[in-house]
């Protein structure tokens, strides 16, 4: 059965309705907020997602037929990527009567703002907050601010505020909750099953109407862009002024969005963000979830997917490590073809993976840490928050019942051209007792693993002391419960 085709990309824009036939591929929802609609409460601070000030609130329909709003990035996220969402300003805060929302009179009260550039991007994250915990805990208040940075004010009169919007009416109120039911059928008419195909030639958008439908698209344009969550592309577009046409946008394929559990194997969809990820990793594989909680901001998590940090092949993005050190498996497809190959063996060298003309990661799957397996990640950054990897490491072991090693797999990131095995130190380890003479003894096989790079993230000698003190960690954290090798903040005291 052919697919039908619309020619407009459909969304709602606070109240409104639009509907856009003319949208170049690269062309960001910052610039379509600012420039076409005149909406300038939504400001340009990095233009690479770090900042927050562009900060906007995104409503899309889940996979159960619920509504969702998320803080995202409109510096780097794409119009394209738009159909069928609720997208929501600061300006779409303002009362009937022109009085200030909760969010914004607490932000005043409290002292929240200097110089103001940045505070619409702070009440948009804090009003997404607000919607889904009226109450929040500082710790939810700090997660959700991850992604907004503030260079006068200083955090603690936000925090202050973030803690005292509830004392100005009830979240229940809020329009956006309010005439939830009446979105989700608005959003409802506007999701027809039609691609989207706007542009011709090489200057070519399309949005797929599935799974299956983006399969005989790629298949037809190899060479397009595949774009899901944007927080990488995002930047090809602001900062290397990349041209990415033909485009092919599959944020909003809800048949590459599930995540499930079975006989001790999750899966997970190519377009699962790292948010939707993160509640039910936490459960089955919890160092994933607090690895997550590590990576970007807030609007980085809501839009960056796994399977996107996984096809881009990026010798420092975060997953992949914690992936191969647990087995997983990748599944890639082209057309109807499918083909399953271990997750290690997709990276090939810097910028070349595995992967055929045509051919999508369609999922990845993660098998649990075996019963009495020890699993730890360990991210080394500049910053702890929203910070980019300098080295990552990944660890699970086995230990026999004579205390020797049994099976380790070991696992870096920012080391090497690609995420990569230690595996001569990994030999170091296998049939040897699981003791500090040992470890040390491996340590020094690094070297015949790895040979890291200085950047401006961290020198070459870093790298190289900073991935071997990891396997220390690691067996200091399986070794001596009574001696923590890290600390968590809000379990210090």
């Amino acid at each position: 059965m052919a697919v039908r085709i619309r020619n407009t990309i459909r969304f709602l824009l606070n109240d409104g309705e639009v509907s856009l036939s003319d949208v170049r591929p690269g062309e960001t929802l910052l610039d379509f907020l600012r420039l076409e609609r005149h909406l300038k409460g939504t400001k340009e601070g990095c233009a690479e997602g770090d900042c927050g000030a562009c900060t906007v609130l995104v409503g899309r329909l889940t996979r159960n037929g619920g509504l969702v709003y998320e803080s995202v990035n409109a510096c780097i996220r794409f119009v394209g990527s738009l159909d069928g969402c609720h997208v929501v300003t600061v300006e779409h805060l303002a009362g009937r009567d022109g009085a200030l929302h909760p969010v914004q009179q607490a932000l005043v009260d409290f002292h929240g703002s200097q110089c103001g550039f940045c505070t619409p991007g702070f009440v948009m994250s804090l009003y997404g907050l607000w919607m889904q915990s009226p109450e929040p805990t500082d710790r939810q208040i700090e997660e959700a601010l991850q992604g907004n940075l503030c260079r006068c004010t200083g955090y603690e009169p936000i925090i202050r505020a973030a803690r005292a919007i509830s004392g100005y009416g009830p979240a229940g109120a809020d329009p956006l909750l309010a005439e939830r039911e009446r979105t989700v059928v608005r959003l409802s008419a506007l999701r027809d099953g039609a691609r989207v195909e706007i542009g011709e030639g090489r200057d070519r958008l399309v949005v797929p109407a599935g799974s299956d439908d983006f399969a005989e698209v790629l298949e037809s344009e190899p060479t397009a862009t595949v774009v899901a969550g944007s927080t990488d592309v995002g930047l090809w577009v602001t900062k290397q002024m990349r041209d990415i046409a033909p485009t092919i946008f599959i944020a909003g394929l809800d048949d590459l969005k599930a995540v499930s559990l079975k006989d001790g194997v999750v899966t997970i969809g190519a377009a699962v963000t790292y948010t939707e990820a993160a509640g039910f990793l936490s459960q089955c594989i919890p160092e994933l979830g607090t690895l997550i909680a590590r990576i970007g901001g807030q609007q980085v998590r809501n839009m960056g997917t796994i399977g996107g940090n996984i096809a881009n092949g990026s010798p420092i993005g975060d997953m992949p490590p914690a992936l191969i050190a647990l087995g997983a498996r990748l599944t890639l497809r082209k057309g109807v073809v499918r083909r399953t190959i271990l997750l290690e063996d997709f990276f090939i060298a810097y910028g070349r993976q595995d992967r055929q003309p045509g051919e999508f990661v369609e999922a990845v799957e993660v098998p649990l840490p075996a019963a009495g397996e020890a699993f730890a990640v360990y991210k080394v950054t500049k910053r702890r928050d929203e910070d980019i990897t300098a080295t990552l490491g990944a660890f699970r072991l086995a230990l026999a019942a004579d205390g020797t090693v049994a099976s380790i797999h070991i696992a870096y990131g920012g080391m090497a051209a690609t995420p990569k095995r230690a595996s001569a130190v990994e030999a170091a380890l296998v049939g040897r007792p699981w003791t500090e003479t040992t470890v040390e003894a491996a340590m020094q096989k690094y070297a015949e693993d790895f040979t890291p790079l200085t950047d401006m993230r961290a020198t070459a000698e870093y790298r190289a002391l900073a991935a071997r003190n990891l396997l220390l960690r690691f067996y200091m954290e399986t070794t001596d419960a009574g001696t923590p090798a890290r600390v968590f903040r809000y379990e210090a005291a």
